[in-house]
């Protein structure tokens, strides 16, 4: 975009620190600095390593500072993002998150201070900032941007759906849930039909949400912090192409601009993020390169759904009676040691299953031509990936958040199948599993799946639209800074 008629922006970007939360953020960071803004990227140190380098073209536009995470008792040594604890200790990681407060209010209040070496709370601001764009969970930066008289802008990576699910505070107020059924059907502030609920056990996860954890406050307190006057803008990966008829609404809700970010397609290149473990991925690439067009499944459930051991076996034998041929990027549960697959289970399906521990390229593997569905959990990132940038039918094992949301719009448009959970403790059967992934990958029904996957791609993820939704995005950050 020609920025000679608008004033170049500093924009301080501050994401939650959870990989779901901090790759998207940086994304849009790439996009915002692409377009000739300054862009400075706070996160932690283990963090902004493990998110890799700033490409060299926008090094003198996009800079990460890095700010020491503060130790929380029980919080294991090392600790710094939701990938690197089990669930139950995610809201010690809020605690520690909360205690970043006093370094990010000097590294604002210290503006064009050079840091020094070895300094990890203070790099050069060109400028006072102009925004401010943060994650859900900052409640506590709103008095920093007042005092400095910053506006901010929440950046949710959440669907558009799952937001106008959770509605404003005043409308839970009037409205109050207070039972784990009143998260299970539609919430009566969205006036239209829609596929919005939750089944049991996912609804008592959003019910935990609203009352506060060790850190002292629930995660919807936080999030209703978007009501602050600082708050200017809600935006929001996603776009109306994708969910119609929500952004008007979204508007209406929080009685601000919901604002589409795009979807933040994910380039042609391979994904280089991340670092391969010392096992190489090219033998796993090779035998892509062997199966028939559209004949694999891929499967990777995220790097931080709470897949549970028991789950992780019981996909495993579905896999295996399914009889399709699949690629699994699997990760161990955070804590679990020894033996993870059934025993004999790579034996058993040599030849027409591959597993992949640790780093996975996932772009570049659903992009291959022998790709032809995807096993996910539904998060937003990956339906972006898998559905929308290469138009693939899923077969979906939603677990938390908005999962379930995406999981029953999909099957409502057609393009995918849920695989059937207990509603009361979301375990699923093997048989399921395999029954799931048939239909997906079967000649008839699956047929029809897949080319109404890519009747969405061809909609939704248009390259040209996407990249106009961040242009506009620039254009609100100037109108309302």
């Amino acid at each position: 975009m020609d920025t000679q008629d608008q004033e170049a922006l500093h924009i301080v970007v501050f994401p939650w620190l959870a990989f779901g939360h901090m790759i998207p953020f940086l994304d849009l960071s790439k996009r915002l600095a692409r377009r000739g803004h300054a862009v400075t990227f706070v996160s932690t140190p283990r963090n902004a390593a493990r998110l890799g380098a700033v490409p060299p073209e926008l090094a003198a536009r996009l800079r990460v500072v890095k700010l020491d995470l503060p130790a929380v008792e029980g919080l294991p040594d090392g600790a710094e993002s939701t990938a690197d604890v089990p669930p139950e200790k995610v809201e010690l990681l809020k605690k520690a998150f909360d205690g970043l407060a006093a370094p990010f209010e000097r590294l604002v209040t210290k503006g064009c201070a050079t840091a020094a070496a070895g300094d990890s709370e203070v790099a050069a601001f060109s400028k006072k900032p102009d925004w401010i764009i943060l994650d859900f969970a900052q409640n506590w930066i709103w008095p920093i941007a007042q005092e400095h008289k910053i506006p901010c802008a929440m950046f949710l990576i959440f669907t558009a759906g799952f937001l106008a699910f959770a509605g404003s505070k005043q409308q839970n107020e009037a409205q109050p849930r207070t039972t784990t059924e009143d998260f299970m059907v539609q919430p009566p502030w969205i006036p239209f039909p829609t596929t919005m609920s939750f089944r049991r056990h996912e609804a008592e996860w959003i019910a935990a949400a609203y009352r506060p954890n060790a850190s002292g406050v629930s995660d919807v307190d936080r999030f209703w912090q978007v009501h602050h006057p600082s708050c200017r803008l809600i935006v929001i990966r996603s776009c109306p192409e994708a969910e119609p008829r929500l952004f008007p609404l979204l508007t209406d809700i929080f009685a601000k601009p919901a604002v589409p970010a795009s979807l933040l397609l994910p380039d042609d290149e391979e994904d280089a993020r991340g670092g391969d473990d010392g096992r190489s991925f090219s033998d796993a690439m090779r035998w892509l390169d062997e199966q028939p067009q559209r004949s694999v499944i891929y499967v990777a459930l995220g790097s931080e759904a709470p897949v549970t051991a028991d789950q992780v076996r019981e996909l495993a034998f579905g896999l295996e009676l399914s009889g399709a041929r699949f690629l699994w990027a699997v990760r161990r549960p955070v804590g679990h040691s020894g033996e993870l697959l059934p025993d004999g289970f790579e034996a058993r399906v040599a030849g027409r299953g591959v597993v992949r521990a640790g780093w996975v390229p996932q772009v570049r593997v659903l992009a291959h031509a022998a790709v032809g569905a995807f096993l996910t959990h539904c998060g937003w990132g990956s339906t972006v990936e898998s559905l929308f940038r290469f138009g693939l039918p899923l077969v979906m094992l939603p677990f938390i958040t908005d999962q379930g949301l995406i999981a029953r719009a999909m099957a409502a448009r057609g393009v995918g199948v849920e695989v059937p959970r207990d509603d009361a403790d979301g375990s699923f059967r093997r048989d399921d599993v395999a029954a799931a992934v048939r239909r997906v990958m079967a000649e008839d029904e699956g047929e029809e799946l897949a080319r109404n996957a890519r009747e969405m791609q061809k909609v939704v993820g248009d390259r040209a639209k996407q990249e106009q939704y961040v242009d506009e995005l620039v254009d609100y950050l100037q109108r309302y800074k």
